[in-house]
């Protein structure tokens, strides 16, 4: 890799990202249902309906795989907690869930690396989907009440704490395109998941500070969103796909406000009185998360109903997933929220990873895309610190090859090979690069 950790500010932090349900093994320790579960099911909407019952069962090897994050010489970890195994039916504590995270919590620390947690991946309990999940506001208070009950166990030994991962997947990718848990394409839907994914981060937040806890913030996730040619329609398509995926989460955190384009768009259908909410959900946050991975090329599509927008394929390398390989997106990224949003504010670039069709021969994963992807995005990252931007870490995605939501165990995000039939890990080569990279002098 073309750097290492000297060209970083001291104290800059290198890591690897993971999430609950992707690796722990859904199967065992109490855990409920989850909307993903069932969204899994359901046939066409997952990869051979696969599901997280085993993914890379974590949940017993949890000691072996933090040795890896540990051997690379990383700083830190983030994780997810699972909702649906602390509170399998979204209320009732399970206490083998609470024990389980109390264990890995200590062998995070037990490691040297510091612990940062996610709240939300993603894992709804089915018996609140059952009552509307997102959709439903009581779901915010619910989720209040679940963060009171692993706060109270794991909180005081956490080093940050982000309320929510992804936003957008959780509300518009999953509401409104459908691709997501719980499967919907409903433009009401949409309104009422995406303002009160917002207010559960503020019910969130609300509840951390009143225990006192430090270094809370969110993850977003962003594309670099442009126009796919010089028209003023494709201008305009842009502006309004920027809109909704990028600006809506961070202006009503950062501003207290929704970007007025979208709330054109959405019209009647936002949820009574959500401008009585905006206080809470903009309250401070102590850093800003960044997940990014892609580009994205957007055009006015007439045909189509609201928002009149169409994706459009673009000419640069694609990784597995079929997502453009453009790192100058996250330094543009970086330097906006910067400049934009949250100032001299802490940002950690939270998740940027790519996917890979990789195998094991001779014993080993040769990934030369990987690095060179890894290393392009590290130092697009470093001209973003010198640009201004309070960037103070970055973790890769991901540590272990996993469940992939709605691409089951195709898409290989890992630097370290997972083998889905005995789960023998097998690190790749950009596992050994990056450890290179960051070794200490």
């Amino acid at each position: 890799m073309q750097f290492k950790r000297s060209d970083f500010p001291q104290g800059f932090l290198f890591g690897a990202a993971t999430a609950a349900y992707q690796i722990e093994g859904h199967k065992f320790g109490g855990a409920g249902s989850t909307h993903w579960d069932t969204f899994a099911a359901t046939p066409g909407n997952v990869v051979r309906a696969e599901d997280g019952a085993l993914a890379c069962d974590h949940y017993h090897r949890y000691e072996a795989d933090l040795d890896l994050l540990k051997d690379a010489g990383m700083d830190a970890y983030r994780f997810s907690t699972s909702w649906a195994r602390v509170m399998p039916d979204g209320k009732t504590v399970n206490p083998e869930g609470l024990d389980f995270y109390d264990r890995l919590t200590d062998a995070i620390l037990e490691r040297g690396l510091k612990p940062f947690q996610t709240l939300y991946h993603w894992e709804l309990p089915s018996a609140l989907a059952d009552q509307g999940g997102w959709m439903n506001r009581d779901t915010v208070l619910r989720f209040g009440d679940y963060v009171d009950v692993i706060t109270d166990k794991i909180g005081s030994r956490m080093a940050s704490i982000a309320t929510i991962n992804e936003p957008w997947c959780v509300s518009f990718l999953s509401h409104f395109l459908g691709h997501h848990a719980p499967g919907l394409r409903d433009i009401r839907a949409t309104a009422r998941a995406m303002h009160h994914i917002n207010l559960a981060h503020g019910e969130a937040m609300t509840r951390l500070r009143a225990k006192g806890m430090k270094n809370c913030g969110i993850v977003l996730n962003f594309e670099a969103t442009q126009p796919a040619d010089d028209s003023a329609s494709s201008a305009k398509a842009a502006d309004l796909q920027d809109a909704i995926n990028n600006r809506w989460f961070i202006e009503g955190i950062a501003k207290g406000t929704y970007p007025q384009v979208v709330i054109d768009g959405f019209g009647q259908h936002m949820p009574a009185g959500w401008q009585d909410d905006m206080a809470q959900i903009g309250q401070p946050i102590d850093f800003l998360g960044v997940n990014y991975y892609t580009r994205g090329k957007v055009a006015h599509d007439a045909d189509a109903p609201w928002p009149h927008t169409k994706s459009v394929t673009g000419t640069l390398d694609k990784t597995q997933m079929g997502w453009e390989i453009y790192p100058d997106g996250l330094h543009t990224t970086l330097t906006r929220m910067a400049k934009d949003y949250v100032g001299d504010l802490p940002i950690f670039v939270t998740e940027n990873g790519m996917a890979w069709d990789d195998h094991i021969e001779n014993g080993a994963v040769y990934d030369p895309e990987r690095i060179n992807f890894a290393s392009d995005h590290i130092l697009a990252t470093k001209r973003a610190i010198a640009d201004g931007a309070n960037v103070q870490g970055f973790f890769y995605w991901s540590l272990l090859d996993n469940y992939e939501w709605a691409f089951g165990y195709e898409k290989r995000f890992g630097m370290i090979h997972v083998d889905f039939d005995t789960l023998q890990r097998t690190p790749k080569a950009s596992y050994h690069a990056l450890k290179s990279a960051i070794v200490r002098a």
